[in-house]
């Protein structure tokens, strides 16, 4: 039985600082494609950041290229994926979901990902 957990989402001041994390049990995410979604309220789930290890590369969506970061524990053995939030914006508040899939083509399409965690919601206060 799979399982994708998020924590570290919470109220922050514009120009703060979160650091998401994503661990996964019943699959390892170095042979998926592991990414960061959001989703604000009326808008649609939207492609954050994305890790490749099939290429070892990172993917980031224009809006947050810069300011957010996602990468791996170093620990082998700690199957968690992170996403640092550098100078937030009011406009990063959303439920930010952990992804992965074995077989995605496009990063940005949601149904490439077979797995989806529950959301933890950041709220930038402004």
């Amino acid at each position: 039985q799979w399982q994708l957990v998020e924590s570290g989402g919470g109220l922050v001041q514009a120009g703060g600082s979160l650091r998401l994390s994503c661990t996964a049990s019943g699959l390892t995410f170095r042979s998926h494609t592991t990414g960061w979604f959001r989703q604000a309220p009326g808008k649609e789930r939207e492609l954050v950041a994305t890790m490749d290890w099939g290429v070892h590369s990172t993917y980031y969506s224009n809006s947050v290229r810069g300011r957010f970061s996602i990468f791996s524990s170093r620990d082998t053995a700690k199957d968690t994926v992170y996403l640092q939030m550098n100078s937030l914006k009011p406009e990063d508040s959303a439920i930010y979901y952990c992804a992965a899939g074995p077989q995605v083509t496009t990063y940005d399409r949601t149904d490439d990902y077979d797995y989806w965690g529950q959301g933890t919601q950041v709220t930038v206060s402004s």
